[in-house]
């Protein structure tokens, strides 16, 4: 992908890894030809929104059910698991046709809430309290504190190399996801990167070298994103005193 966005239009069909020429008019063409900045800066805020809200939800609504008791703890918990083993593309009509009812297609609201609320982060959240020292939990019960205080002050600190975890998987779904903004957003400047890709090659798919430059460019966040957060990640390890 690299060697394809710096080659030239005539070097394009040549079998050499390395560039003879090469050069960044490629990248600049992209920025030039389609507002490519549009579909990063729509990419960027869906998937920065629905990290935000999957992550904090799914901590707090992991945590209630590992921690909390109350009748129907295991119904509820099935019924979030279930929803597991449904694909998007099943139940992408009647999603659609309640988006659309409730007048968000071809909004950022389209585009975040209906994807904002899944069960995996809940999932993942309540097996990792489940194994959770419940000591560090007493003695600021001891204290006096309650459980929003518990999980502000002592859980969620302790959690920060999950939920960077959690916080990576979720920022790469969303950034890559293709078929739901296809299918809310209309109008082309709502359009995220990979649908403005799909279009970009549908138009210029002949020259490849313009391909390959769009699709490093909408790789390049990606892989910046993971290394902040496995920076974070391994920080956070360390800190906790945590070995593995």
């Amino acid at each position: 992908m690299v060697s394809g966005a710096l080659k030239p239009s005539g070097e394009t069909a040549g079998a050499s890894l390395v560039p003879a020429n090469p050069t960044l008019d490629n990248l600049v063409t992209v920025f030039t030809r389609i507002p490519f900045a549009r579909y990063l800066l729509n990419s960027f805020l869906t998937s920065v929104a629905v990290t935000v809200l999957l992550v904090g939800l799914g901590a707090l609504a992991g945590y209630a059910l590992a921690r909390l008791r109350f009748p129907g703890r295991g119904v509820v918990f099935g019924m979030f698991f279930a929803t597991l083993l449904v694909a998007l593309p099943v139940i992408l009509v009647p999603l659609f046709y309640v988006v659309s009812r409730m007048g968000l297609t071809n909004s950022y609201a389209g585009l975040i809430l209906p994807v904002a609320f899944t069960a995996f982060p809940v999932f993942l959240m309540r097996q990792f309290y489940l194994s959770f020292p419940t000591e560090l939990e007493e003695a600021a019960d001891l204290d006096g504190a309650g459980y929003l205080r518990r999980f502000a002050q002592v859980v969620l600190p302790l959690s920060a190399p999950m939920l960077a975890s959690l916080s990576v998987i979720t920022f790469l779904a969303t950034w890559n996801s293709f078929l739901w903004p296809l299918t809310v957003a209309r109008d082309s400047d709502l359009w995220v990167v990979q649908v403005g890709i799909a279009s970009f090659q549908s138009q210029y798919g002949g020259e490849w070298n313009l391909v390959m430059a769009a699709s490093l460019l909408a790789a390049v966040p990606t892989l910046l994103v993971f290394l902040v957060l496995q920076r974070q990640i391994i920080e956070s390890i360390k800190a906790s005193g945590l070995k593995g």
